[in-house]
């Protein structure tokens, strides 16, 4: 599920407080940049979640089984292959 611009904006200025405040990062450019940087990560991970969503799910409609989505053991499957492919992706560690 991808945010909105104003929710991912919203949460560009919550990261970058939240860094300045804990001294974790000083900032030395202007502080758009930084913010401008901090959503392009997050846009950035969503994609790539919206990614992984899309070829668990493929994966799952491909079973010649029929698995319901959000039956217990979809939700089930769906966690484990999300995870594996996380790892595949270098996003998790298994």
């Amino acid at each position: 599920m991808m945010l909105s611009e104003d929710k991912i904006s919203h949460l560009s200025h919550v990261v970058f407080k939240g860094l300045v405040e804990k001294k974790l990062i000083e900032v030395i450019e202007e502080e758009s940049d930084v913010r401008r940087e901090i959503k392009r990560a997050i846009i950035s991970e969503l994609k790539i979640g919206e990614e992984i969503d899309s070829v668990v799910k493929k994966k799952l409609q491909s079973f010649s089984k029929k698995v319901f989505e959000g039956s217990t053991e979809w939700e089930v499957l769906y966690r484990k292959f999300f995870k594996e492919e996380e790892v595949r992706r270098g996003r998790a560690y298994g």
